[in-house]
């Protein structure tokens, strides 16, 4: 038996884990947020007062650590550390520049990456992450490139946080954002890139609702691709009269 598989990455702040779970959630597939299993390691490291950019210091930390990934009777993806369920202190915005950090760690990828392709093998999914397309799952059914301006994403985080009771600034933010996608982008390994079959989604002005349809539409379309219809840099109709258009043909 196949299954259906949907990646989608992006810099951070795209919203791909809102958009991500809410798409899963309507399509009735296992929501797999990678930037958790991430960010799961980065507390790990952090916890320990560990340099996250430094093999030495970060390596022998794998021995005996234990990543789980949960879905909870709330239906919500739980990650749990050592037993410890810790969903919440990893979105603590420091966090995220570990999770950067020890995610361009060779070792730290290969200790994960089986635990993600695995996932893939077992039930359909959706995927979201920074190479999901390109390395965890270069043979996903669906790939998309989800995106929008710097200023969008750090404004879309910098509300998520204050509705957190963090007490940090737009710039701030902005800033973070700005580091993020540099790191991101020019890490040695599985450098965050747009798949050649993926297909580009800017969602600067769209809101959630019309992110969502976007991206359902693109996987019935891709989907549709599979069997042999449809034709590349078709439109995907939206509320309100927009319009995505799909840049690539799915599955190249």
């Amino acid at each position: 038996m196949s299954f259906v598989s949907v990646a989608i990455d992006g810099p951070a702040g795209a919203g791909k884990s809102t958009i991500a779970r809410a798409v899963a959630a309507q399509l009735g597939y296992l929501y797999v947020d990678t930037g958790a299993i991430y960010r799961t390691v980065g507390l790990a490291v952090r916890r320990q007062d560990a340099d996250p950019h430094d093999n030495a210091s970060v390596i022998p930390l794998l021995d005996g650590l234990s990543v789980e990934l949960r879905i909870e009777p709330d239906g919500i993806q739980h990650m749990y550390l050592n037993g410890e369920d810790v969903t919440r202190p990893i979105r603590e915005p420091e966090i995220a520049m570990y999770a950067s950090a020890v995610s361009a760690l060779p070792q730290v990828r290969a200790f994960l990456l089986e635990m993600q392709q695995s996932l893939a093998r077992t039930q359909n999914v959706v995927m979201d992450g920074r190479d999901i397309g390109t390395v965890v799952l270069p043979d996903a059914t669906v790939k998309i490139f989800l995106t929008a301006s710097p200023e969008i994403r750090a404004r879309r985080r910098w509300k998520e946080q204050q509705e957190r009771g963090n007490g940090e600034s737009y710039d701030q933010v902005l800033q973070e954002v700005l580091q993020r996608d540099d790191q991101d982008t020019h890490r040695a390994v599985a450098p965050l890139r747009q798949a050649e079959d993926a297909v580009l989604v800017d969602t600067s002005e769209l809101d959630l609702e019309e992110s969502i349809s976007a991206i359902l539409e693109i996987v019935k379309e891709c989907a549709s691709h599979e069997r042999g219809a449809g034709e590349a840099g078709e439109k995907v109709p939206l509320p309100h009269g927009k319009a995505v258009q799909t840049l690539v043909p799915c599955g190249l």
